[in-house]
């Protein structure tokens, strides 16, 4: 099969509810944090550009930011070939960044998946759900919603555990989602550690129950009754994301949160032009960006 160069589109996701569970203790102890989300994505992306070489690795090129050497997509492509057994084939990857980096809106997972949809073209293979489960497993947690998603790297789904566990539902693309990128970033690391600080001070959220975020997802957004564990905590140590979220509230939005770990707020509105307003009044003052679902 001839392959030419060829762009892919990698769309970043944000979180309506986001509850963590604490960490299991005694003979049970988990390592990682157990978590209940709705991912859904948006239509802010970035870019991949792949293009096929004589090579027999991944080179990545990305003058929008500085990448290590083993990065989310270099990860990808060595668990592709390890899954499928296939000798390796060499591709250049020139990577053009929409989504902000570290802001909780799952770029670099977005970007992994991608490229294991161009990869799969290159090859010419179509991979099973346990194979992508398995490259999911080598990358990163939210990667197991992206290999979800469909061919063009769209949908929404109900995410639990570390993330490896996806139930796809039906999307909506009514709404229209005001993003705030604060200039201080939240290191997922840190987010989490603070967040085991006070759930050890017996300071949580209380969540509504997994059964019903898919019905409270299909209400009016005002009714939303959603939390994001992170808030609380982050936005005590961090008065630029408290701030944004203030902010979100005066300029009338439905509905206001953080996603995922931070440190990228949103406010959902239903009605375009109101959203397109709260943009512009709200441009003045932050970095921000008008998305709508999809």
């Amino acid at each position: 099969m001839c392959f030419c160069k060829k762009n892919y589109t990698a769309y970043a996701k944000v979180n309506f509810g986001l509850n963590v569970l604490p960490k299991i203790g005694g003979e049970q102890k988990n390592e990682y944090h157990n978590l209940e989300s709705i991912f859904q994505t948006v239509d802010l992306y970035d870019v991949l550009t792949v293009e096929k070489n004589d090579s027999t690795f991944c080179t990545v090129i990305c003058n929008d930011m500085e990448l290590p050497e083993k990065n989310t997509l270099t990860n990808a492509y060595d668990a592709f070939f390890e899954i499928t057994g296939l000798k390796k084939v060499g591709i250049c990857v020139e990577l053009k960044k929409g989504i902000p980096s570290g802001g909780g809106l799952g770029g670099g997972s977005s970007d992994a998946a991608a490229l294991v949809r161009a990869l799969q073209e290159i090859c010419d293979i179509k991979l099973n759900r346990n194979q992508l489960d398995f490259i999911a497993s080598k990358t990163g947690s939210d990667v197991f919603f992206f290999m979800n998603c469909d061919e063009q790297g769209k949908g929404c789904a109900l995410v639990w555990g570390r993330g490896e566990n996806v139930k796809k539902i039906s999307p909506r693309k009514d709404l229209f989602l005001v993003l705030i990128f604060p200039q201080q970033n939240s290191s997922t690391k840190e987010a989490y550690a603070l967040l085991d600080e006070a759930y050890k001070r017996g300071e949580r959220l209380k969540s509504p129950s997994f059964d019903d975020f898919e019905n409270i997802y299909n209400r009016s957004v005002e009714d939303w009754t959603f939390i994001n564990s992170f808030t609380p905590v982050i936005s005590n140590s961090c008065e630029e994301i408290r701030l944004a979220l203030k902010d979100l509230q005066k300029v009338g939005c439905c509905y206001s949160e953080m996603s995922g770990s931070g440190s990228t707020v949103y406010g959902v509105f239903t009605l375009r032009q109101q959203a397109i307003s709260a943009s512009n009044l709200l441009g003045e003052a932050w970095k921000c960006k008008l998305v709508q679902t999809v």
